[in-house]
């Protein structure tokens, strides 16, 4: 397993994002003093995208033997549920799909029924069996557009009624031959809390998990807020503004990551289970809420269902705040416009 790259924030006064607000490369963005010996972080490649974790602590053994703890088992559970690895669960699930049930584990089944539960909330606009869409590539420089008789001949396995739980036996079915599991949308959250878990465990209370647009806050940094940018996904290089955030998480979608521009048409990751083309909703959802079971996979499912549908989904929610940027001026709810204030350009570095 790779090392995690620890930095304490005493040790290195230019380092990007100590000392002024400064961008991340996920778009978020953090505020440790500059120079503060009881600012660590420490970061890692992980599901496809740069984790960083901050936290505050007196002692830089501690700091840096949780940060160690809460990478290792993120990294644990990556390896459980990635589609990636031929020794995954998920793997599993693929080459046992119409043959049997497999055995997995409680954390794999808790992602699943949280899965079901969305997919069913959302009519089926989140769905992680589109993991059947195997043909696109978002990656340069082998970026890849599946023709429409590829995309028909795997639509019959895009249903997520047909991923069986016996949660008695934890055991999982996937009923037809050829399906194929993508939980990029809904499997990151809890492997970041579980991260936030493990330095909790170690006595960090005051501490920050960023990965790839989505960011665990608890306690504060310096007796304040953590402070989150929130990127405009229709000019990634903007922000829409700044949100200060304890004990709770920030959850960002976008069409702008994973993307590429074939003969004037962009491509995006966010695929629509009806169609396995890339959704046509919202460029942009974030999502605050103080914990991740009320808004895991949410963003993903309104970016396929579209603003007002979206917006259903979000009205029975208590204590969520929420952001849909479209083509035209971004939607708020009432909490998140009283929440999100403006950045200072000059405050960015």
């Amino acid at each position: 397993m790779p090392k995690p790259r620890i930095i304490d924030a005493g040790r290195r006064r230019s380092l990007r994002g100590l000392g002024g607000l400064s961008l991340l490369a996920t778009g978020m963005f953090v505020r440790p003093a500059l120079a503060d010996p009881a600012v660590h972080r420490a970061s890692q490649q992980l599901m496809g995208t740069r984790v960083d974790i901050v936290v505050q602590c007196a002692s830089a053994a501690v700091a840096r033997d949780g940060m160690a703890a809460a990478f290792a088992e993120m990294t644990r559970l990556e390896q459980r549920m990635s589609r990636y690895r031929p020794d995954s669960e998920v793997s599993e699930l693929q080459r046992c799909a119409g043959r049997r049930a497999v055995r997995v584990s409680p954390e794999l089944i808790a992602v699943l029924r949280t899965a079901g539960q969305l997919s069913a909330r959302s009519s089926g606009a989140f769905d992680v069996t589109v993991g059947a869409y195997a043909g696109w590539q978002f990656e340069a420089p082998g970026t890849h557009v599946p023709d429409a008789g590829e995309l028909a001949r795997e639509r019959p396995l895009v249903d997520y009624r047909q991923v069986i739980l016996d949660e008695t036996r934890g055991e999982v079915l996937l009923h037809r031959p050829g399906m194929r599991l993508d939980l990029g949308g809904i499997a990151k959250l809890p492997i970041l809390d579980a991260g936030m878990q493990a330095l909790q465990r170690h006595g960090l209370r005051d501490a920050m998990i960023n990965g790839g647009g989505d960011v665990l806050a608890s306690g504060q940094l310096q007796g304040r807020d953590w402070r989150v940018g929130v990127r405009d996904p229709r000019a990634p290089e903007r922000l829409l503004g700044v949100l200060s955030v304890s004990n709770g998480v920030v959850a960002s979608s976008g069409d702008y990551e994973r993307c590429f521009f074939r003969n004037g048409r962009r491509y995006h990751h966010v695929l629509d289970p009806r169609t396995g083309m890339p959704a046509d909703g919202p460029h942009g959802v974030t999502l605050v809420a103080p914990d991740i079971e009320t808004i895991n996979g949410l963003g993903a499912a309104i970016m396929v269902a579209g603003e007002a549908a979206g917006r259903k989904l979000l009205a029975p929610l208590r204590g969520v705040d929420a952001l849909i940027a479209g083509a035209g001026a971004p939607w708020m709810s009432d909490g998140m416009a009283r929440r999100l204030r403006a950045v200072q350009p000059s405050a960015v570095s």
